[in-house]
């Protein structure tokens, strides 16, 4: 499959004043698709704002309210669904990371590296409009980031 993006991965900071480490945005978002024996075509992963994704919320899902990230895949309706082909963009919102990791009894950073690894499983086909959806993408997200976030610390 040849490629129409110049990078399988970009990231975009679009938010005035938090941000991540964006190496471990690469190894985290290569490790999902991996590990799921998927296909990194190109995924846009976009840091932003309440604004930003709330906007995109309303225009997109008509949904007028703060979301912690959004995705949206670029695959085309004819493509072969069993494919795990991964071509995307994700909109994670860091304020919602700031507003309520310690609601969650953790940090900023792994609060926002979570949305990352959600939306990166919604584009993998991954849903959570039922319970037992929920259980399983909060599953293979702790899996994810505990993997991930273990060798970021330790390098």
């Amino acid at each position: 499959m040849e490629s129409v993006y110049p990078e399988a991965l970009s990231i975009e900071v679009d938010h005035p004043s938090l941000t991540l480490n964006e190496d471990v945005l690469e190894r985290l978002v290569r490790h999902v698709v991996d590990a799921e024996d998927g296909t990194l075509v190109h995924v846009s992963l976009v840091l932003s704002d309440h604004s930003t994704v709330r906007r995109l919320n309303r225009e997109y899902l008509d949904h007028d309210y703060n979301t912690d990230v959004l995705s949206f895949s670029l695959r085309g309706e004819d493509e072969d669904s069993s494919t795990e082909v991964v071509e995307g963009e994700v909109y994670v919102d860091l304020d919602t990371a700031a507003d309520r990791h310690e609601e969650f009894d953790t940090s900023f950073e792994r609060e926002a590296y979570r949305y990352v690894v959600h939306g990166v499983l919604h584009l993998l086909g991954y849903d959570d409009a039922t319970e037992d959806g929920q259980q399983e993408m909060r599953t293979r997200e702790n899996q994810y980031l505990d993997t991930v976030l273990s060798t970021a610390s330790s390098s």
